[in-house]
């Protein structure tokens, strides 16, 4: 959620109003905020929703699955999150066009 913030500047470069303060500008740039600020209100509600499911999924695991099976599973949901800080580690040093 983080990265997403500070790239949100980056998003409204392409639209920021000129200085001479002209109205039409200023409610280009407004109006491109107003849906960067609802696009992260939608991003949040989804990562919300999906720790949700995935706090649920780990409470039930013991009734769903046996303890080989849970043990497996924790080890490759802890791989999987390593992958992933991995590769969010790395977004940023990305090239850009």
């Amino acid at each position: 959620m983080d990265a997403l913030q500070q790239s949100l500047p980056e998003t409204l470069a392409s639209g920021t109003p000129a200085t001479s303060g002209s109205s039409g500008n200023v409610a280009n740039y407004m109006d491109q905020m107003a849906m960067a600020m609802g696009n992260l209100g939608t991003l949040d509600g989804f990562l919300r929703q999906a720790d949700n499911l995935r706090q649920q999924t780990l409470q039930q695991m013991h009734r769903i699955l046996t303890t080989r099976q849970s043990a497996r599973a924790l080890l490759a949901i802890n791989d999987y999150f390593f992958r992933l800080r991995a590769l969010s580690s790395l977004w940023p040093a990305r090239p850009r066009e």
